[in-house]
């Protein structure tokens, strides 16, 4: 692992190579699952805002699952997720050409919502563990994405690069410049784990 600024960052996402293959996967992971989208501190509000454009795009199983349970809900261990469609499907998923994603950042491409999605989503399949004073990024590794994996193998996309609009989101330009060289440095052998 290597830490960068108050981020520790594992070498996982460094050395594997991932890219969505929607055609692939037909969107599986708005569906597959046993709890919602994790949600930040926050985002639960930014749904309830844009709510209105949002539900324009749900199906109507969505819509009811969010006036039954709320813009989000508490999952096993108390933590903030999006609401599920019959325990498994996020009440948030539509469908589109044979394929799953998602209607509040269908809402947000065609300029009628200002929040994108919840950023777990959009960081996917970096998972975020917050601990005091510092945050660590972990790969998480699904079999469901098994055609992402090799799609990024065959392209020779990294981890981070495949993610980088996301991470700068979360984290900066500056912080995702230091992943950059980071990344170089490791590459190149000057980079190692300690045992």
């Amino acid at each position: 692992m290597l830490q960068i600024g108050e981020v520790i960052v594992s070498f996982d996402i460094l050395e594997k190579k991932f890219c969505c293959d929607l055609a692939a996967c037909k969107g599986a992971c708005c569906v597959e699952g046993d709890a919602g989208a994790p949600l930040e501190s926050g985002e639960t509000e930014r749904i309830e805002e844009n709510y209105e454009a949002v539900r324009a795009y749900m199906k109507p199983e969505g819509v009811e699952a969010v006036l039954q349970q709320g813009f989000s809900v508490l999952d096993r261990e108390g933590d903030r997720v999006t609401p599920l469609i019959d325990g498994r499907e996020c009440a948030y998923a539509i469908e589109e050409n044979g394929c799953c994603w998602c209607a509040i950042e269908k809402a947000w491409s065609e300029g009628r919502s200002t929040f994108r999605k919840p950023i777990s989503c959009h960081l996917y399949p970096i998972r975020v563990a917050r601990y005091a004073g510092f945050e660590a990024l972990n790969y998480h590794k699904w079999k469901i994405c098994t055609a992402a994996r090799v799609k990024g193998y065959q392209e020779g996309i990294p981890l981070y690069r495949f993610l980088k609009e996301p991470l700068i989101v979360r984290y900066g330009e500056e912080w995702y410049e230091q992943l950059e060289y980071a990344a170089k440095e490791y590459e190149a052998g000057r980079l190692v784990e300690r045992p």
